[in-house]
Protein backbone atom coordinates (compact mmCIF):
# COMPACT_ATOMS: atom_id res chain seq x y z
CA UNK A 1 0.00 0.00 0.00
CA UNK A 2 1.23 3.51 -0.79
CA UNK A 3 2.26 5.83 2.00
CA UNK A 4 -0.59 8.06 3.24
CA UNK A 5 -0.59 11.63 2.03
CA UNK A 6 -0.77 12.86 5.62
CA UNK A 7 0.04 11.31 8.99
CA UNK A 8 -1.46 12.79 12.15
CA UNK A 9 -0.38 11.68 15.61
CA UNK A 10 -2.50 12.94 18.49
CA UNK A 11 -1.21 12.94 22.07
CA UNK A 12 -3.69 13.02 24.93
CA UNK A 13 -4.31 11.71 28.43
CA UNK A 14 -7.88 10.92 27.37
CA UNK A 15 -7.39 8.96 24.12
CA UNK A 16 -10.85 7.37 24.27
CA UNK A 17 -12.38 10.76 23.46
CA UNK A 18 -11.28 10.21 19.85
CA UNK A 19 -12.75 6.75 19.34
CA UNK A 20 -16.11 7.65 17.81
CA UNK A 21 -15.24 10.83 15.85
CA UNK A 22 -12.34 9.16 14.04
CA UNK A 23 -14.56 6.22 13.03
CA UNK A 24 -17.30 8.21 11.36
CA UNK A 25 -17.97 10.15 8.16
CA UNK A 26 -15.14 11.89 6.29
CA UNK A 27 -12.40 11.06 8.79
CA UNK A 28 -13.28 7.39 8.58
CA UNK A 29 -13.34 7.36 4.77
CA UNK A 30 -10.04 9.24 4.53
CA UNK A 31 -8.36 6.55 6.60
CA UNK A 32 -10.05 3.69 4.76
CA UNK A 33 -8.82 5.12 1.45
CA UNK A 34 -5.28 5.15 2.81
CA UNK A 35 -4.97 8.89 2.19
CA UNK A 36 -4.60 9.78 5.83
CA UNK A 37 -3.24 7.88 8.81
CA UNK A 38 -4.45 9.08 12.21
CA UNK A 39 -3.22 7.55 15.45
CA UNK A 40 -3.96 8.57 19.01
CA UNK A 41 -1.37 8.05 21.73
CA UNK A 42 -1.87 7.96 25.50
CA UNK A 43 0.61 10.36 27.11
CA UNK A 44 0.15 8.52 30.39
CA UNK A 45 1.80 5.44 28.87
CA UNK A 46 5.04 7.41 28.69
CA UNK A 47 4.96 8.65 32.29
CA UNK A 48 7.30 7.15 34.82
CA UNK A 49 6.56 5.80 38.27
CA UNK A 50 3.99 3.49 39.72
CA UNK A 51 1.10 5.92 39.25
CA UNK A 52 2.07 7.20 35.78
CA UNK A 53 1.78 10.77 36.97
CA UNK A 54 1.33 13.30 34.16
CA UNK A 55 0.65 16.44 36.20
CA UNK A 56 2.00 18.30 39.21
CA UNK A 57 1.47 21.47 41.23
CA UNK A 58 2.79 24.68 39.64
CA UNK A 59 5.98 26.24 40.93
CA UNK A 60 5.24 29.51 42.68
CA UNK A 61 1.84 28.30 43.84
CA UNK A 62 -1.57 28.88 42.37
CA UNK A 63 -4.67 26.83 41.58
CA UNK A 64 -4.86 23.63 39.61
CA UNK A 65 -2.24 21.33 38.16
CA UNK A 66 0.19 21.60 35.26
CA UNK A 67 1.01 18.82 32.80
CA UNK A 68 4.59 17.63 33.25
CA UNK A 69 7.09 17.95 30.40
CA UNK A 70 8.79 14.53 30.62
CA UNK A 71 5.93 12.28 29.44
CA UNK A 72 4.97 14.70 26.65
CA UNK A 73 8.52 14.93 25.33
CA UNK A 74 8.90 11.15 25.57
CA UNK A 75 5.57 10.44 23.85
CA UNK A 76 6.23 12.75 20.90
CA UNK A 77 9.89 11.94 20.31
CA UNK A 78 9.55 8.18 20.65
CA UNK A 79 6.42 8.01 18.50
CA UNK A 80 7.97 10.07 15.72
CA UNK A 81 11.23 8.12 15.96
CA UNK A 82 13.65 10.68 17.37
CA UNK A 83 15.79 10.90 20.48
CA UNK A 84 15.75 13.84 22.86
CA UNK A 85 19.13 14.81 21.44
CA UNK A 86 17.50 15.16 18.00
CA UNK A 87 14.86 17.70 19.01
CA UNK A 88 15.94 20.38 16.57
CA UNK A 89 15.90 17.97 13.65
CA UNK A 90 12.50 16.70 14.73
CA UNK A 91 11.14 20.25 14.83
CA UNK A 92 12.43 20.89 11.32
CA UNK A 93 10.89 17.73 9.89
CA UNK A 94 7.43 17.71 11.53
CA UNK A 95 4.84 20.27 12.59
CA UNK A 96 4.30 19.74 16.31
CA UNK A 97 1.21 21.63 17.36
CA UNK A 98 0.21 22.48 20.89
CA UNK A 99 -3.54 23.10 21.15
CA UNK A 100 -3.55 26.18 23.31
CA UNK A 101 -5.81 29.24 23.80
CA UNK A 102 -2.81 31.53 23.33
CA UNK A 103 -1.99 30.07 19.92
CA UNK A 104 -2.65 31.25 16.38
CA UNK A 105 -6.35 31.14 15.69
CA UNK A 106 -7.41 28.34 13.36
CA UNK A 107 -8.83 29.59 10.07
CA UNK A 108 -9.06 28.27 6.53
CA UNK A 109 -5.66 29.72 5.61
CA UNK A 110 -3.99 27.83 8.46
CA UNK A 111 -5.94 24.66 7.62
CA UNK A 112 -4.61 24.81 4.06
CA UNK A 113 -1.09 25.44 5.33
CA UNK A 114 -1.20 22.42 7.63
CA UNK A 115 -2.90 20.30 4.98
CA UNK A 116 0.18 20.72 2.80
CA UNK A 117 2.37 19.04 5.43
CA UNK A 118 3.28 15.37 5.44
CA UNK A 119 3.19 14.84 9.20
CA UNK A 120 1.45 16.59 12.08
CA UNK A 121 1.70 15.92 15.80
CA UNK A 122 -1.05 17.39 17.98
CA UNK A 123 -0.51 17.82 21.72
CA UNK A 124 -3.67 18.14 23.81
CA UNK A 125 -3.27 20.19 26.95
CA UNK A 126 -5.35 19.73 30.10
CA UNK A 127 -5.78 21.14 33.60
CA UNK A 128 -4.16 24.58 33.96
CA UNK A 129 -2.03 23.95 30.88
CA UNK A 130 1.30 22.35 30.02
CA UNK A 131 4.77 23.10 31.27
CA UNK A 132 6.09 26.07 29.27
CA UNK A 133 9.10 24.07 28.11
CA UNK A 134 6.78 22.02 25.92
CA UNK A 135 5.79 25.19 24.08
CA UNK A 136 9.32 26.58 23.92
CA UNK A 137 11.40 23.48 23.20
CA UNK A 138 9.10 20.88 21.60
CA UNK A 139 6.15 22.49 19.83
CA UNK A 140 6.70 24.28 16.54
CA UNK A 141 3.25 25.88 16.63
CA UNK A 142 0.46 26.70 19.05
CA UNK A 143 -3.09 26.76 17.70
CA UNK A 144 -6.37 27.95 19.21
CA UNK A 145 -9.84 27.22 17.82
CA UNK A 146 -11.40 30.33 19.35
CA UNK A 147 -11.67 32.75 22.22
CA UNK A 148 -13.59 30.63 24.69
CA UNK A 149 -12.82 28.05 27.35
CA UNK A 150 -13.13 24.29 26.85
CA UNK A 151 -11.99 21.50 29.14
CA UNK A 152 -8.94 20.48 27.16
CA UNK A 153 -7.22 20.21 23.82
CA UNK A 154 -8.98 17.06 22.63
CA UNK A 155 -11.99 18.75 21.08
CA UNK A 156 -9.72 21.38 19.56
CA UNK A 157 -7.54 18.63 18.07
CA UNK A 158 -10.61 17.03 16.48
CA UNK A 159 -11.71 20.34 14.97
CA UNK A 160 -8.24 20.94 13.53
CA UNK A 161 -8.00 17.37 12.25
CA UNK A 162 -11.34 17.59 10.45
CA UNK A 163 -10.52 20.99 8.93
CA UNK A 164 -7.18 19.71 7.60
CA UNK A 165 -8.15 16.20 6.47
CA UNK A 166 -11.00 17.36 4.24
CA UNK A 167 -8.46 19.39 2.23
CA UNK A 168 -6.28 16.38 1.42
CA UNK A 169 -6.68 15.58 -2.30
CA UNK A 170 -8.99 12.62 -2.85
CA UNK A 171 -10.65 12.71 0.56
CA UNK A 172 -13.83 14.38 -0.71
CA UNK A 173 -15.45 12.77 -3.73
CA UNK A 174 -16.25 16.08 -5.43
CA UNK A 175 -13.47 18.68 -5.56
CA UNK A 176 -16.09 21.42 -5.77
CA UNK A 177 -17.10 20.50 -2.23
CA UNK A 178 -13.77 21.96 -1.13
CA UNK A 179 -13.41 24.83 -3.57
CA UNK A 180 -16.96 26.13 -3.25
CA UNK A 181 -17.63 25.86 0.49
CA UNK A 182 -17.57 28.47 3.25
CA UNK A 183 -14.25 30.35 3.54
CA UNK A 184 -13.28 28.93 0.14
CA UNK A 185 -14.68 30.64 -2.94
CA UNK A 186 -17.03 32.58 -0.65
CA UNK A 187 -16.36 34.02 2.79
CA UNK A 188 -19.61 32.41 3.90
CA UNK A 189 -21.74 29.88 2.07
CA UNK A 190 -24.68 31.27 0.17
CA UNK A 191 -28.20 30.21 1.32
CA UNK A 192 -29.14 26.70 0.21
CA UNK A 193 -32.56 25.23 -0.57
CA UNK A 194 -33.97 21.83 -1.48
CA UNK A 195 -37.40 20.28 -2.05
CA UNK A 196 -40.20 21.17 -1.53
CA UNK A 197 -40.22 24.41 -3.52
CA UNK A 198 -43.05 25.70 -1.33
CA UNK A 199 -43.05 24.87 2.40
CA UNK A 200 -45.87 26.48 4.38
CA UNK A 201 -45.89 29.36 1.91
CA UNK A 202 -42.14 29.94 2.19
CA UNK A 203 -40.91 29.60 -1.37
CA UNK A 204 -37.53 28.93 -2.91
CA UNK A 205 -36.16 31.98 -4.83
CA UNK A 206 -37.32 31.69 -8.42
CA UNK A 207 -33.83 32.20 -9.82
CA UNK A 208 -32.70 28.87 -8.34
CA UNK A 209 -35.25 26.93 -10.36
CA UNK A 210 -34.91 29.04 -13.52
CA UNK A 211 -32.28 26.82 -15.13
CA UNK A 212 -30.15 29.88 -15.91
CA UNK A 213 -26.76 28.92 -14.48
CA UNK A 214 -25.24 32.37 -14.91
CA UNK A 215 -28.10 33.98 -13.03
CA UNK A 216 -27.87 31.33 -10.31
CA UNK A 217 -24.14 31.97 -9.88
CA UNK A 218 -24.68 35.73 -9.70
CA UNK A 219 -27.47 35.28 -7.13
CA UNK A 220 -25.25 33.03 -5.03
CA UNK A 221 -22.38 35.49 -5.01
CA UNK A 222 -24.64 38.38 -4.07
CA UNK A 223 -26.44 36.36 -1.42
CA UNK A 224 -23.11 35.24 0.08
CA UNK A 225 -21.88 38.84 0.23
CA UNK A 226 -25.11 39.97 1.87
CA UNK A 227 -24.80 37.17 4.41
CA UNK A 228 -21.26 38.23 5.31
CA UNK A 229 -22.32 41.87 5.72
CA UNK A 230 -25.23 40.87 7.95
CA UNK A 231 -23.83 37.96 9.98
CA UNK A 232 -20.04 38.29 9.94
CA UNK A 233 -18.97 41.85 9.08
CA UNK A 234 -15.70 41.16 10.91
CA UNK A 235 -14.60 38.97 7.99
CA UNK A 236 -14.31 41.99 5.69
CA UNK A 237 -12.24 44.17 8.00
Amino acid sequence: MDEPRLRIDIFSIFPQMFDSPLRESILKRAQEKGLVHIQVHDIRAYAEGKHRQVDDAPFGGGPGMVMKPEPIFAAVTQTLGYSLEELERLRREARIILLDPAGRKLDQELARELGAERRLALICGRYEGVDERVRERLATDAVSIGDYVISGGELAALVLTDAVVRLVPGVLSNIESVEDESFGAYLLKYPRYTRPRDFRGWKVPEVLVSGNHQEVELWRRNAASERVAKLRPDLTR
